[in-house]
């Protein structure tokens, strides 16, 4: 859409250094002295957008043969509630877009010009009702109004006619606030080119103009003329074309103008003598006239054959009026005005296959002065045939200096027959300073190869600083918004895409998920938000929920998940949800809205059905809702890390391949997760920096890396990871230096990297010895390829192929093979093993008599006792197996124990007075436990900590503690409120060594009775190696999945779950059941699944690998029952796993509702 259109011409006039000047106002009616301040009746030209609804039940919308009328209004400027109204109705006449005006479906364009009405609230449109079918349905008018910067929505979605609606024919619009878009505003700049008295020197050619303010602020670049006619009306010999536009105001000060042309028409070389451009001063009272000198030629056969150029201002001409009346004007040079430089751009063609290019080739390069504009690559300097396969290009730039320069982009238009291309790298030398650039390249720009772009940014090898320009969507500028070098910007500094997502305050991550229903209007275009708001009705900013590039809205029945970031408003009562839509087109039938935070390690699930539409249900587009109403779902607190990768200076030592990361603390681990690539990470001498989201398990004691080994760059050179805690500032350090490649290196594509705290590393390395022992029973061996990984309290070993053994044949029947795993971090003492294989082989089923695991640094051996078959046709047909370590005893549970109980006093208030506990545990009641106050052994002073013992019968896994502040008997207690402040409590069972953490923070007040009282949930658990090995003990589980009931609910995949409990997870396990045919729709299926016991249920996994006729699936829930206990555990899901239906996805993650 061309927002500047050609309005009116002017005869040719004679400049005042003799050249003729043909003048053309675009998208400016009037000469400049007319826009002067002084001129209150100054005019602004709008562009007029009206879009005309498909309306189903009527054959025709448009009018015709009507007049069409507008009247825009505007505010004072002092914004008191007064109109400033153009003069008279507009007729709408000439549409930029259609010559048959207001049909149905249509969107017309065109320009209106009025009076400078400030800011618009109102237009009124309405037309004559004449012609056979006058009747018209409106849909919405947009108004476009440069000098602003504003794009302005007036909905509408009601009929102009007679006999339809209420009969209206003219009706006022007002401005949806929420629809306007916002963008630098336009400013009025007449622009003077002169052509040179040489032979041959006008052109036919397009020529276009960009101007540069300070901190490489520009306009667009912009084509002088608009159409053939033009083209040859200008810019001919000893003449001065003359050009009035609105254009971005790049600030005070003009450094540069680049002018150049299209290389079009019979005689496109142009010898351009100067360019001069006058505007308006800052305050208003004046003009000022740019003069920026050229006398080259813009021609392929002339000069340095260089069709741009980039040109600096040599003097100003400034017109001033004064107080009295009177015109001051002022000649002077302009300081200090930037150099012309020569840049010899040296591009380095990869030595591989295939790797030169015949495609024309395109370079920008960006300074902190600015840039170059696209620029052809044309001549080599050093060769005739360029980009040749292991060879270099010198090419020369002419451009204004650009500074420090720290990215280029590399482009090919993809023509000729060889038209991939691989860059290897590109130096760039400014021949005047001998400042060099280096950029490491090592990509293809082709449509077949690795990601098929043929446009790369690349990024100066030493730049450390903001890469946005990467972002692809709006979860990028999210990210950004979380990093630690936000906290040091002033946020009213940022402009571009981030300022729409920069805010003040705390910031943490949301993830938003929205359902539309299914009605066949349900769905909408419009732009979504949320706010959140919490705790004394604190409210976040308008957090929009856009969808990624390419998709529009939100479809019927469709599934978008959001990753957002707004204020931490702390714990979350309501959120409002809307969209900026007011037509009927933007109607929205929102189904569900989830809401997960993970730094609170809640999720809510709201079960909305209903309508946000002005013209559904109760006609409103913004509900708040009450998350009382929720369902609340534990998903495990997180804790924000800044996560920096660097990858090796080494030739190929960026990937193409995916990433994982698993995570080890003293606290537990995380599931391997996906580092998101994105579109220009881990390249080879570039450090990345992304916001992770982790478990508590900190301080970190190990990191695994692995790669799948995929893509068209396989391998990795991995220098080191630093974690950075976001809330603290402690750094965690991972080192590696190697690469993860089946041919490099180690050729390994996983590997492990010790924690380096302050310089000391958390972990020991060693060595393990596995002996296998297979049973000696009929058909015990196997062909199938055999797995385990060992678990310990310092972690798991990871997957581990058991593939080299002394034995050439392994695992035959009565046999013993040995492997051996060096170079690996210690586990410390083992507790578990987990066995299976991949069933493939003549004879795959095994029978294990047992495995011992030797920990060669220790000199320790450790057993591990099996006798069962893995197998799908033998036993219980279980090919996964999970084992106890002989070594460790297991003790009879508990009956009495010590607890520790360590509490620590706030700021906030002591007391003299007496505390009481009560210690709810998952398996009993402790009896009241009081702490008694007294003059020789105070207590519960401010800042101090005090530690006490009791001891009570077992209590299991502490879940929570009753708190309370009593009075001393025969104590008088005053009329004001006497509080004590906890801050912290810790317990300690002292058989086990289990840590539970309590973090209060509240005020207590003074009572006389034990029935006043506060409750704390327990915020951390930390449980000792030696209570884990205690619950090891194997355990079945019966997991009963449950269908929906919708049409095609079913499924005919392979079905799979992992189920994750406090003390680990079972591993990935296959639902199946012979000569049943499972899953169907309203069915509920059963199935028990053998491991050792997972403690308390924390999520579980369901997933199908999409195979068989109808793949798709309708899940309703999940139970899991522990049959030793008896306890069920109740995962609800209510959504699809299928590729076509709401999210796309295959997997669900289920978590037991709170």
């Amino acid at each position: 859409m061309n927002y500047f259109t050609v309005d009116i011409h002017f005869p040719n006039t004679i400049d005042w250094r003799g050249f003729p000047v043909p003048i053309l106002h675009t998208c400016m009616p009037l000469t400049l002295e007319r826009l002067h301040a002084t001129d209150p009746n100054r005019e602004r030209q709008f562009l007029v957008l009206l879009k005309f609804f498909l309306y189903p039940s009527k054959s025709s919308l448009g009018p015709h043969c009507c007049l069409y009328t507008l009247q825009v209004f505007g505010s004072c400027e002092n914004h008191l509630p007064c109109s400033i109204i153009s003069p008279g109705m507009t007729l709408l006449k000439s549409s930029k877009t259609n010559s048959d005006k207001f049909e149905r479906d249509s969107i017309e364009i065109f320009t209106v010009e009025t009076l400078d009405l400030g800011d618009l609230w109102k237009v009124r449109i309405g037309h004559d009702n004449t012609g056979k079918a006058p009747g018209w349905f409106v849909d919405w008018v947009e108004v476009d109004a440069p000098s602003l910067g504003k794009c302005m929505t007036f909905p509408c979605g009601r009929w102009l006619a007679k006999n339809e609606d209420d009969g209206t024919i003219v009706r006022d619009l007002f401005h949806a606030e929420l629809q306007t878009r916002r963008y630098t505003p336009f400013v009025p700049y007449e622009i003077t080119l002169y052509t040179s008295d040489v032979f041959a020197a006008g052109t036919d050619a397009n020529i276009f103009i960009v101007i540069y303010g300070c901190d490489a602020v520009c306009t667009q670049q912009k084509y002088l003329c608009t159409n053939k006619r033009e083209q040859k009306l200008f810019f001919e010999r000893k003449s001065a074309s003359r050009f009035i536009m609105e254009l971005e105001d790049v600030g005070e000060i003009i450094e540069k103008i680049r002018i150049g042309h299209d290389n079009t028409g019979m005689n496109p070389g142009w010898h351009c003598s100067h360019v001069d451009i006058r505007r308006l001063l800052p305050d208003k009272d004046g003009t000022e006239t740019l003069t920026f000198p050229c006398d080259r030629w813009l021609a392929t056969s002339e000069d340095d054959k260089k069709t741009i150029r980039e040109l600096v201002p040599y003097d100003i001409f400034t017109e001033k009026y004064m107080r009295d009346g009177s015109l001051r004007q002022v000649y002077k040079e302009v300081e200090e005005p930037l150099d012309i430089v020569l840049y010899s751009v040296q591009i380095f063609t990869g030595n591989v296959p295939g790797a030169g290019t015949d495609a024309k080739v395109y370079i920008t390069i960006y300074g902190d002065l600015g840039d170059t504009g696209e620029r052809y690559l044309g001549k080599s300097e050093n060769r005739t045939n360029k980009f040749e396969r292991g060879t270099a290009d010198t090419f020369i730039i002419e451009a204004a200096d650009l500074g420090v320069i720290y990215k280029i982009k590399l482009r090919h238009d993809n023509t000729k027959w060889c038209a991939d291309w691989y860059v290897e790298k590109v130096e760039i030398w400014n021949d005047t300073n001998e400042d060099e650039f280096l950029f490491l390249c090592g990509r293809w720009l082709s449509l077949k190869k690795e990601d098929g772009r043929l446009e790369r940014l690349f990024y100066e090898k030493e730049y450390t600083g903001d890469r946005s320009s990467n972002c692809s969507s709006p979860a990028d500028f999210w990210e950004i918004t979380l990093s630690s070098k936000m906290a040091d910007i002033d946020i009213a500094t940022v402009t571009g895409p981030m300022a729409d997502y920069v805010q003040e305050g705390p910031v943490i991550p949301y993830y938003v998920s929205v359902t539309t229903g299914k009605h066949r209007d349900a769905a909408t275009e419009s732009r979504a938000y949320v706010i959140l708001i919490g705790q004394e009705d604190e409210r976040s900013n308008r957090i929009w929920l856009d969808c990624p590039r390419g998709k529009k809205g939100f479809s019927c029945g469709s599934v978008e998940e959001f990753y957002v970031a707004g204020l931490d408003v702390g714990i979350i009562k309501k959120i409002e949800l809307g969209h900026d839509g007011a037509s009927p087109e933007s109607c929205w039938l929102v189904e569900e809205l989830c809401l997960a935070v993970p730094t609170q390690g809640t999720k809510y699930i709201l079960r909305c059905n209903c309508w946000l539409a002005k013209d559904r249900g109760d006609g409103v587009t913004s509900r708040v809702f009450d998350l009382l109403d929720a369902m609340v779902v534990n998903i495990g607190v997180k804790v924000l890390y800044e996560m920096t990768v660097w990858t090796g200076d080494v030739v190929g030592g960026g990937t193409d391949s995916n990433i994982f990361m698993t995570l080890y603390g003293i606290n537990g681990s995380t599931e391997e997760v996906q580092l998101d690539k994105k579109k220009a990470r881990f390249e080879r001498e570039q450090n990345d920096t992304f916001i992770m989201e982790i478990l508590d398990i900190a301080p970190f004691t190990k990191m695994r890396i692995r790669i799948d080994g995929l893509g068209s760059r396989p391998e990795w050179f991995l220098e080191r990871i630093l974690l950075k805690n976001m809330n603290t500032g402690d750094l965690t350090m991972f080192y590696y230096g190697d690469w993860l490649s089946q041919r490099k290196g180690k050729k390994t594509l996983v590997c492990e990297m010790c924690a380096v705290i302050d310089g000391e590393e958390m972990m020991e390395w060693t060595s393990y010895t596995v002996s296998v022992k297979t049973s000696d029973v009929l058909g015990a061996g196997t062909d199938a390829n055999v797995f385990i990984i060992i678990f310990g309290e310092n972690g798991d070993s990871g997957t581990l192929a058991l593939k080299q053994s002394a034995n050439w044949n392994k695992f035959e029947r009565n046999s013993t093979d040995t492997f051996n795993f060096s170079d690996m971090l210690s586990l410390g003492h083992l507790c578990k093993l987990r066995v299976w294989h991949d069933n493939k082989g003549i004879f795959p089923g095994w029978h294990l008599s047992h495995v011992d695991v030797k920990d060669n640094s220790r000199d320790e051996t450790f057993r591990f006792q099996c006798d069962c078959w893995l197998s799908k046709s033998e036993g219980d047909r279980q090919t996964v197996r999970d084992f106890a370590c002989a070594n460790n005893e297991i003790q009879d549970e508990l009956e009495e124990t010590t607890y520790e109980i360590v509490i620590e006093t706030g700021n906030g208030g002591e007391t003299r007075e007496n505390v009481w506990l009560i210690l709810e545990g998952r398996k009993n009641r402790s009896k009241e436990f009081l702490v008694e106050n007294s003059s020789r052994q105070r207590a519960f002073r401010k800042g101090t900590t005090d530690t006490f013992e009791f001891d009570s019968v077992y209590l299991g896994d502490i879940a929570s503690l009753c708190v309370g502040h009593l009075a001393r008997e025969d104590r008088f207690i005053p009329k004001r409120e006497l509080v004590w402040h906890v801050k912290t409590i810790t317990i300690t069972e002292m058989e086990y060594g289990n840590v539970y953490f309590f973090n209060c923070d509240s005020l207590i007040p003074l009572k006389r009775k034990r029935k006043y009282f506060k409750v704390f949930e327990v915020t951390k658990t930390t449980e000792s190696f030696a209570s884990k090995v205690q619950s090891l003990v194997p355990v079945k589980y019966e997991v009963i999945v449950t269908t929906g009931y919708e049409p095609g609910a079913g499924t005919d995949a392979n079905v799979f779950v992992t189920i994750f409990g406090s003390n680990g997870d079972t591993g990935k396990r296959e639902l199946k059941q012979k000569m049943r045919n499972l899953f169907e729709r309203g069915s509920t299926d059963r199935f028990f699944l053998e491991t050792l016991e997972l403690g308390e249920l924390r999520k579980v996994r369901l997933e199908h690998d999409g195979s068989g006729c109808r793949p798709g699936w309708l899940v309703d829930r999940v139970e899991v029952t522990n049959t030793s206990s008896g306890v069920a555990t109740v995962f609800t899901c209510g959504r699809w796993l299928d590729k076509k239906r709401g999210d796309g996805l295959t997997w669900r993650d289920l978590f037991p509702s709170v």
